[in-house]
């Protein structure tokens, strides 16, 4: 054979090896596309989503708060961002995102080139879907598993999305610095508005800041943030994206930053929005951080101008000087909503809440609870025990010896009535070893009071520790005809697409306390303002009397360390406690007023708009006009007569005869309707 038939036969085996290794490499490749293709076909469509803020509601539905962790995001859909958003990226990150299927293949090799002559890396290549599956799934890091992984995330979402679904996801988590992730977060932390009112000026600047968040910043790089905005302008004019009018309008447009304090947004009601993530927590069964990153929207009980009218009446009734501290907590007796709510004086100084989580004495305003038990046990309004310095002999051989306010007794017998409106403590001992203290425990817990109570004869005066809420919540059962109060600030809780995953239904409330009585120890606690109660002493209300314009029933409180004053109406019951942390006395005459102050100028303030409406008297009930000096019917001339409520059958049938009567008048019930009523 010839050296040219040799060399000829040689070609045609080294052709014939060319095109066998063509064919293998097209089937090996082949079958492992097919392969990746089909392995990312069985992974299925990968969430859209990654943390997004959480929105609080109050109950009209306004904004109160919102909750992100250490980001900022929220989630907008496609048509809620301004068309100039959406333009400015397209055209400065990926023009061919419409035509691709998630890689740029020229662009690629575009850039490969460039950054093979330039040495280094020049150029990126990574389109919109892209980017997306790098910032929603993988880190930052420069290796090749993150960017395998980001091509086959990319091809998922291609597979099973829809473009615009893909620039939605985009959009709304692509970061912007000073954590804030997404445009509708950017544009309300640069501008303080939504994502659809950005002008093109505005969209141009915030397209520019992904690419160096820190160095594009606007607040901390204003000279680079408008250079790269002329840039996108540019860009977008030469591509015909934008006219040359729209160019330059946009150039010469200017651009008003947002200040500190509205890119901060003002969170209404700090301690109150705590509670309610506490609550989100139980009801979804889900972390602190899961709620607050979770996209949520959370509607609330808040009632703004009720939470309003409460931080400004306390900051004006406490001196600022003072480092005092106070809670307070207001809710709707029928539903259990709570519709204002302070923890503290300063959430930032402070986010401790002392109306959820302090327990403090309760002082006096335990008493209402003893007095519902003595009512049980026989006791009504004219019941007389007298008032004088007592020594109990308790367990062990131990005298206890309580005593009243400032010292003053009256050293005579004192009514029902009046012991509650005086606040007579050798009264409230008397009764309760008369119910004795294991019924007042079991008493307080009709009420709702879950806190440890001692069985000793002091319970009656409040030395057990109990919260702002429990004696809210007590109270409330009493301004809800004895029906349990449920306390609650959740209505209603969704996902970021509007999916109810919680809603609060209509419950059905149990009797906890009998209506008559409930009635009748409520119309007791109207007495506290009432001054023919008067005897050794004024009625606890006397110094706030001036101030109310409606009729109430409360009880005041107070130790050497706290100060309580808790009432209500039909419409809203309010507790309010001042003292100081780490149980500091309280030595200052005004500061034992403070609570009074604060209760009585808030509870006139939001009952201005309300309807005056009457506590519910039911039909087991009976009045009388009772002296309440004797608890006899107040005859012509006794010089203080009260409308008293007596279950039926226990009201009193004698006439005082300590104001010697000229005449008896005939005896008949009185509930204060008719003429006769209003001149005796």
């Amino acid at each position: 054979m010839s050296s040219v038939e040799c060399f000829s036969f040689f070609a045609k085996i080294k052709k014939k090896h060319i095109v066998y290794s063509l064919v293998i490499s097209f089937c090996t490749f082949l079958i492992l596309a097919i392969s990746v293709l089909f392995y990312v076909y069985l992974q299925g469509p990968p969430p859209l989503t990654s943390d997004q803020n959480t929105v609080l509601f109050s109950e009209d539905e306004k904004v109160i708060g919102v909750k992100h962790g250490s980001q900022n995001r929220y989630w907008v859909r496609l048509d809620e961002i301004s068309p100039h958003v959406k333009k400015a990226f397209l055209a400065t990150e990926d023009q061919s995102f419409y035509n691709h299927f998630g890689f740029d293949i020229p662009r690629i090799v575009a850039a490969a080139s460039k950054n093979v002559l330039a040495m280094k890396k020049a150029e990126g290549a990574s389109t919109i879907t892209q980017q997306y599956a790098r910032n929603l799934y993988l880190s930052h890091e420069k290796t090749w598993k993150r960017k395998i992984n980001e091509a086959l995330y990319a091809l998922r979402l291609e597979m099973f999305y829809d473009k615009n679904d893909i620039l939605e996801g985009y959009l709304n988590t692509i970061y912007f610095g000073h954590g804030n992730y997404g445009i509708e977060a950017a544009s309300r932390y640069y501008f303080n508005k939504h994502a659809n009112e950005l002008t093109l000026a505005e969209a141009a600047l915030l397209t520019g800041i992904p690419k160096g968040p820190t160095y594009y910043s606007p607040i901390n790089h204003p000279e680079h943030a408008k250079a790269r905005q002329e840039l996108i302008l540019h860009v977008m004019k030469n591509e015909g994206i934008i006219s040359e009018k729209d160019f330059h309008n946009a150039l010469q447009s200017e651009l008003v930053i947002a200040q500190e304090e509205e890119r901060v947004g003002n969170q209404i009601a700090p301690y109150f929005q705590d509670v309610v993530l506490q609550e989100a927590e139980k009801l979804l069964g889900k972390s602190r951080d899961e709620i607050e990153t979770g996209g949520y929207k959370i509607y609330t009980t808040l009632k703004q101008d009720m939470q309003m009218e409460l931080e400004e009446v306390t900051e004006d009734t406490i001196e600022e000087e003072s480092s005092i501290q106070a809670a307070a907590i207001s809710l709707d007796p029928k539903t259990g909503g709570i519709q204002a709510l302070i923890g503290g004086r300063d959430y930032t100084e402070s986010p401790f809440n002392r109306a959820t989580q302090a327990k403090r004495m309760a002082g006096s305003t335990f008493k209402p609870f003893l007095y519902y038990a003595a009512l049980e046990k026989g006791y009504s309004p004219a019941t007389p025990l007298e008032s004088s310095p007592t020594q109990f002999e308790i367990d062990g051989g131990k005298v206890y010896a309580p005593s009243n306010y400032n010292g003053y007794y009256a050293y005579d017998s004192i009514t029902l009535a009046q012991a509650l409106a005086l606040s007579d403590n050798i009264y409230a001992v008397k009764t309760n070893l008369f119910v004795t203290p294991e019924v007042l425990v079991d008493t307080a817990k009709q009420f709702g009071i879950s806190s440890y109570l001692p069985e000793v004869p002091s319970l009656a005066l409040g030395t057990a520790s109990v919260s702002v809420l429990e004696m809210t919540k007590g109270y409330a059962v009493l301004a809800n005809n004895g029906k349990e109060v449920r306390p609650h600030t959740v209505t209603k809780i969704t996902d970021s697409n509007g999916t109810i995953l919680y809603e609060r239904k209509k419950q059905k409330l149990e009797q906890r306390l009998d209506e008559n009585l409930s009635f009748v120890l409520t119309h007791l606690m109207t007495g506290m303002f009432d001054e023919s109660l008067n005897d050794y002493s004024t009625v606890t209300g006397a110094s706030i009397n001036h101030m109310l314009t409606r009729t109430y029933a409360g009880k005041t409180g107070s130790t050497n360390t706290d100060s309580w004053m808790i009432g209500f109406s039909p419409q809203v019951v309010t507790a309010v406690w001042t003292g100081y942390d780490q149980n500091k006395k309280m030595t200052a005459v005004k500061e034992h007023r403070y609570a009074r102050d604060i209760w009585a100028h808030y509870m006139e303030g939001v009952h201005e708009d309300l309807p005056a409406v009457k506590f519910h008297k039911p039909k087991g009930v009976t009045a009388v006009y009772m002296d309440p000096h004797t608890g006899d019917i107040a005859d012509i001339g006794c010089p203080d007569r009260r409308l008293t409520y007596f279950i039926k059958g226990t009201e009193p049938t004698t006439y005082c005869t300590l104001h010697v009567p000229s005449e008896k008048p005939e005896e008949r019930e009185k509930d204060g309707s008719s003429v006769w009523d209003w001149i005796f």
